[in-house]
């Protein structure tokens, strides 16, 4: 029952902060967001107990550099792979092991063949005869979803006309009232639009739809009241597309039916395990490995690359960059030249930046209690502690 303020209680923590006195060998450094795409900071963690050391407020490298010399008896750094902490970690602690986070390899391995994937998808298109789309076998509302894309496909020719003329990019914005970011997208190559069908509330029902379907049950409005039965909240207009791309599905070749998948679905599906994948899948799957083979050799490296982090296999790094360095993920693998030795330790070393990811998740929940007031000299008094 003491009459005091909020404020004056902010202050006498703020005053009473003790930051950690204990040497620190092992440091896990990360950045934090105070608002996200606006501004950061930088969080550093003693990995070995287990608990918050210092927060910074940016993630400059020069900020970084000068509070690790104030520490030079830190002999291992965790960090991610992107190079401002590494660069600051090796000018402040030249002698000290810098780790790479295990999760970001990984992370970055799989997005190394999801690109691979994407910059496949031409080849991929005509492995799997997905080249051409009979518009007559397109329900009315895919039919509109076509349309957009034959509007977007001219878009973009018409923007690549301009760029193999030699026009600049402001020029073409200019001639053609497009975004800057959506030219920038086409003339790179980065821009992969393709038509294909959307998910469906009819996906989860399917099994249910094709057995109706064997049994002679083909009457939509029939297939509806059976479905609501079944717990299916969906309108009666969604089943009606369905019976009606079964009864053209039944009168055309499956050439004529094939749509291509997206490129994250087609990663996807290369990396399921085959008694995982329906029978259509699997098709699909034989399919472009039998046309892209170079796809395949991609996926394998991944493969290699990520058990080689699992087991632990440090002497399989060097055969794996010679192999990785003459494919579609030659530029993953020049990253991993680059952070060589961090990444060999991140294969030796028991330490990862997991425990400083589960920190800045705490550091999160506290500043969002403490909005209007989440100022980094409070944030560190109740995550580091007061006398």
């Amino acid at each position: 029952m003491l009459p005091v303020s909020n404020d004056t209680l902010l202050r006498v923590i703020r005053r009473r902060t003790c930051p950690p006195t204990e040497p620190l060998v092992v440091a896990g450094i990360d950045d934090w967001a105070f608002r996200r795409n606006h501004r950061y900071g930088t969080i550093v963690c003693d990995l070995e107990r287990r608990r918050i050391v210092a927060l910074l407020p940016d993630r400059e490298i020069a900020t970084v550099r000068a509070w690790l010399s104030d520490h030079p008896g830190i002999r291992i750094v965790s960090r991610d792979r992107g190079g401002g902490y590494g660069e600051a970690a090796a000018q402040a602690l030249p002698d000290a092991i810098q780790v790479a986070d295990r999760w970001h390899l990984m992370e970055n391995a799989s997005a190394a063949f999801l690109d691979a994937v994407r910059r496949s998808m031409r080849v991929i298109r005509s492995a799997i005869g997905a080249t051409t789309i009979n518009p007559e076998l397109l329900t009315c509302a895919e039919r509109l979803q076509y349309q957009g894309y034959l509007r977007r496909k001219e878009t973009k020719a018409a923007i690549m006309a301009l760029v193999r003329d030699g026009v600049p990019l402001k020029e073409i914005v200019r001639r053609t009232g497009h975004s800057r970011k959506l030219i920038r997208q086409v003339s790179r190559g980065e821009s992969t639009d393709i038509f294909r069908t959307r998910q469906s509330t009819l996906d989860a029902h399917l099994p249910f739809l094709d057995a109706q379907w064997g049994a002679g049950c083909r009457n939509g409005t029939e297939l509806w009241r059976r479905l609501q039965v079944q717990g299916f909240q969906g309108s009666l207009r969604v089943v009606s597309e369905w019976r009606t791309r079964r009864r053209r599905a039944e009168k055309a070749t499956d050439q004529q039916l094939q749509k291509v998948p997206s490129a994250r679905t087609i990663a996807r599906l290369m990396t399921t395990a085959r008694d995982h994948l329906s029978k259509a899948d699997t098709v699909t799957i034989a399919a472009i490995e039998a046309r892209v083979p170079t796809l395949v050799e991609a996926r394998t490296l991944v493969d290699r690359f990520q058990a080689m982090l699992r087991q632990k296999l440090v002497t399989d790094l060097d055969p794996w960059i010679a192999t990785a360095s003459v494919g579609l993920i030659a530029s993953f693998a020049s990253g991993i030249v680059r952070d060589k030795a961090a990444v060999c330790a991140a294969i030796t070393e028991p330490w990862s930046n997991g425990q400083t990811e589960g920190q800045i998740t705490k550091l999160k929940l506290m500043k969002r209690q403490m909005y209007g007031r989440a100022k980094i000299d409070l944030l560190q008094a109740r995550l580091i502690g007061a006398t």
